[in-house]
């Protein structure tokens, strides 16, 4: 009885194996990445933009005026007898007004 060797199957392209993943990485990018970073981008360019007279809502929900700018505290005037102290990443957004 002749023994007969089994062939190995031929080998494919190296690439095929990676392409499943770099095409997650490609959907992450364009569906989760970059918008996160255009996120950032605008709320760095809204908190730099912020000027005395502004009115405000910060992210605890808090409506108030600007009254003062520091480096990265805003003193923030909610009644006219009560002013408080915030950072300035604390501001959610800036109202028209």
């Amino acid at each position: 009885m002749p023994i007969t060797l089994l062939q190995a199957a031929p080998a494919g392209n190296p690439f095929l194996g990676f392409l499943p993943m770099i095409a997650i990485f490609v959907i992450f990018y364009f569906f989760i990445i970059r918008p996160q970073q255009k996120r950032d981008r605008d709320r760095k360019a809204l908190i730099a933009e912020v000027k005395k007279g502004d009115k405000i809502i910060t992210v605890g929900g808090i409506h108030a005026t600007v009254a003062q700018v520091d480096d990265s505290t805003v003193l923030a005037q909610v009644d006219p007898s009560v002013k408080i102290r915030i950072e300035k990443s604390a501001i959610g957004q800036i109202v028209a007004a």
